[in-house]
């Protein structure tokens, strides 16, 4: 990898004056506004597609969007606080530490200052931040390789197979929102900026880990790169004194929610012990080979091409040369989805964060002859996305 792919992009020269943030932020969102149109156009049709389906099934359309599964468990903390477990019937104990508090956090604050409830509070920040998402994804993929780009990566985001779960009272919009803007921030070489990003992502998911080594991993290889070439440890740790404080930032809120497990639970492994419980410990990939191995063989084979499938997109990020920040990051995100012992169906679910892997496929749309073209591909994705959405909602099993 070359010393261009490792840095960072600066800006040259001296600081720029200051500047209004109003005019700088109008056009940075007239800049957005194509990506998030069509983002927002993909999520209602999705929303649509459902609403439809639930209505011809004599079902509440609202239920599974706020009131299921994990819905249901940030919204018991975010009106009772830490404090619930449930025994299954197999022995095991769940309880609400495996899940991260700032989601819940934002619930509670908003159902209190506005007339929403607990599940329309976390379906407004779940929304909310699908579209900061969305924006925050264009503009990485308007840094890396223009705005077409970025417009084309944001709208595949919105058209991946489980982004109905974009539009529920979920984690994983206000988690990429976070994760894209710090990735940004990185590029922009604003490491404070990413720091601070990291520790509300380390609040939201355990996921960002993720982003806490892209972080520390893109640091060291500058240090140690400008070291190699000055061989005086001083003049580069003065230059990189912001990386270095961005860096140091980044883990505070995962650490800080890890910590206060420890405390509350009396074990400095409490954490993890919550999540081995919920059957989320990491088992280097065995849960995932043995799914594979109990499955019918025609179904064995399609997982295996999907895989297959995920592993050629993971190649062609490195061979597009993708930012040292930004590849360690989504090949994280692979990583942790693929080698945990969880439930299976979720992890597709798990992996939409890692929205860098979409890149390689939004450049080879834009090299179709024309705009109509690639527009005709989005619309078909758009349709099976939501068609695929509706049904799952509308089915037992949680995402």
């Amino acid at each position: 990898m070359s010393d261009h792919q490792l840095r960072t992009r600066t800006p040259a020269g001296p600081a720029p004056g200051p500047r209004a943030p109003g005019p700088r932020a109008a056009a940075a969102f007239r800049a957005a506004a194509p990506a998030l149109a069509v983002y927002a156009g993909a999520r209602a049709l999705g929303l649509l597609a459902y609403w439809a389906a639930a209505s011809a099934a004599g079902k509440d359309p609202l239920g599974p969007l706020s009131g299921r599964w994990d819905s249901v468990w940030y919204q018991r903390i975010a009106e009772n606080g830490y404090r619930y477990t449930v025994t299954l019937p197999d022995g095991s104990v769940h309880s609400d530490l495996a899940f991260f508090p700032l989601l819940p956090a934002l619930e509670r604050a908003i159902s209190e200052v506005t007339p929403l409830t607990l599940g329309g509070a976390g379906l407004l920040v779940a929304w909310t931040a699908g579209l900061l998402a969305a924006w925050g994804i264009f503009a990485v993929g308007a840094q890396l390789r223009g705005r077409r780009t970025g417009v084309v990566l944001a709208a595949l985001w919105g058209v991946y197979p489980t982004a109905f779960v974009q539009s529920m009272a979920y984690t994983e919009t206000l988690f990429t929102a976070l994760a894209a803007w710090a990735l940004y921030a990185v590029l922009r070489g604003r490491w404070i900026v990413a720091g601070a990003l990291c520790v509300l992502a380390g609040l939201t998911r355990p996921t960002a880990a993720a982003l806490i080594a892209a972080l520390a991993i893109t640091a060291a290889v500058t240090l140690v790169r400008e070291y190699r070439e000055e061989r005086r440890a001083g003049p580069v740790l003065r230059r990189n004194a912001r990386m270095i404080a961005g860096v140091a930032l980044a883990p505070l809120g995962w650490l800080a929610y890890v910590v206060f497990v420890a405390v509350r639970e009396g074990s400095p492994f409490a954490y993890f012990d919550v999540q081995a419980q919920w059957g989320n410990n990491i088992d280097g990939g065995r849960a995932l080979a043995a799914f594979i191995a109990g499955l019918p063989w025609p179904a064995a084979l399609g997982l295996c091409a999907a895989l297959g499938l995920l592993g050629w997109l993971v190649v062609l990020c490195v061979r597009q040369r993708q930012p040292l920040p930004v590849l360690v990051y989504a090949l994280t995100i692979v990583v942790i989805s693929l080698i945990g012992a969880g439930y299976f169906g979720s992890r597709p679910r798990l992996m939409m964060p890692a929205f860098p892997l979409l890149l390689p496929p939004a450049v080879a749309l834009l090299r179709l002859r024309t705009t109509g073209r690639t527009a005709v591909v989005l619309a078909v994705l758009a349709c099976a996305s939501a068609a695929y959405g509706a049904w799952t909602l509308l089915g037992p099993g949680p995402p």
